[in-house]
């Protein structure tokens, strides 16, 4: 008579079929649940959000239990750590998710040549555009640039390379302390330093870079710093022991094997300052009509369009509220260009052994 033994739980594995399916049947449930939700009426629209967020528990349960049944508690155990993670990562995703799609769902009905090919000028309902937003905000955010990349990049070459004794830290205390600055006061800085030379009544956009360049210096000092500091001393030593002066070395090895990361770090300063608001309604005011002219008059910035369009609605609301939402999906599109643009120039200009 034949002795039939069951394989070991070590040796019996679910099946990457199984998985999936119970990643289907987990959305599944959690959709049909939600769209219950919604038809019974007990829910307005019907949440994404809630939607996957559920599917997830569901599979992290229903996916521990089967592990822990066929594969065994060892495994069981390890692909609960795994959901864990992976679901941490979900999570976090989701909020930027419901952004974009709340951006596009809802700026998609102002997508249109109207509004890059036209200003608010006598514009009170319907109609008008955001281009002078848009020009504002690529102008003033170059000019910020222009302003804090060359001081950012030299401070964290004097801080990593040169710096020593109570300068340095007296330095590396200032830019952490600059790092939590409130916008709003980078705006008020801006203002009242103008404001000493040209009157109280000054709204340029000038100011509004200077303003946004306190923010921004501090972001580019600290992601320089930390990434020459990922150079290896090997190659300065190389280079020193050819003769090269310590100025040459910096310029042409230092700096060159950290471009990569120092883009990087550049184009996040960027993110962090085009969505700002608070200095640049402080500093450049807001305008109807376009201004080329960062010395003079007031200019518009895409976060301050967004902001009075939402906040001064007229007798047609939804008029208003789409310009608003418009606005919005402008800014995300033109920061995701950006950092397209980086990553393009960070590999083009990346030493040849990394690339």
């Amino acid at each position: 008579m034949a002795l039939v033994l069951s394989a070991p739980p070590a040796m019996r594995k679910l099946s990457r079929g199984t998985l999936w399916a119970v990643v289907a049947l987990s959305l599944l449930l959690s959709v049909g649940f939600f769209s219950l939700l919604v038809l019974s009426g007990a829910s307005k629209d019907f949440n994404i959000v809630g939607a996957i967020l559920v599917a997830v528990i569901l599979y992290i349960i229903v996916t521990f239990g089967m592990s822990r049944f066929v594969e065994g508690r060892r495994k069981a155990t390890d692909r609960l750590a795994t959901a864990l993670v992976t679901s941490a990562f979900i999570v976090a995703l989701l909020p930027l998710v419901s952004l974009v799609y709340t951006a596009v769902a809802n700026g998609i009905n102002r997508f249109d040549g109207d509004f890059f090919n036209s200003s608010m000028r006598n514009v009170v309902g319907a109609g008008g555009g955001g281009l002078h937003a848009i020009v504002g905000t690529l102008e003033v955010t170059a000019a910020a640039t222009v302003i804090s990349v060359p001081i950012g990049i030299m401070t964290a070459v004097y801080l990593v390379e040169y710096g020593k004794g109570r300068l340095s830290r007296a330095i590396t205390v200032l830019v952490d302390v600059m790092t939590g600055i409130p916008s709003i006061v980078a705006g008020l800085f801006a203002f009242a330093l103008f404001a000493l030379f040209f009157g109280p009544g000054i709204r340029f956009g000038i100011g509004g870079a200077v303003a946004l360049s306190v923010l921004m210096i501090p972001v580019v000092v600290r992601s320089t710093e930390e990434m020459l500091k990922i150079v290896p001393n090997e190659l300065r030593e190389a280079s020193l022991a050819l003769g090269v002066p310590k100025w040459l070395t910096v310029v042409k090895v230092v700096i060159p094997t950290a471009i990569g990361g120092i883009i990087t770090g550049v184009m996040i300063a960027i993110s962090r300052i085009i969505g700002e608001t608070a200095p640049l309604l402080i500093i450049c005011g807001m305008s109807t009509s376009m201004n080329y002219d960062l010395f003079s008059g007031r200019m518009a910035t895409l976060p301050v369009f967004v902001y009075t369009q939402y906040s001064n609605q007229g007798t047609d609301t939804q008029a208003y509220l789409d310009r608003a939402w418009t606005g919005a999906l402008v800014l995300i599109l033109i920061v995701m260009v950006l950092n397209i643009l980086a990553r393009i120039l960070s590999k083009i200009l990346a030493p040849k052994g990394s690339r």
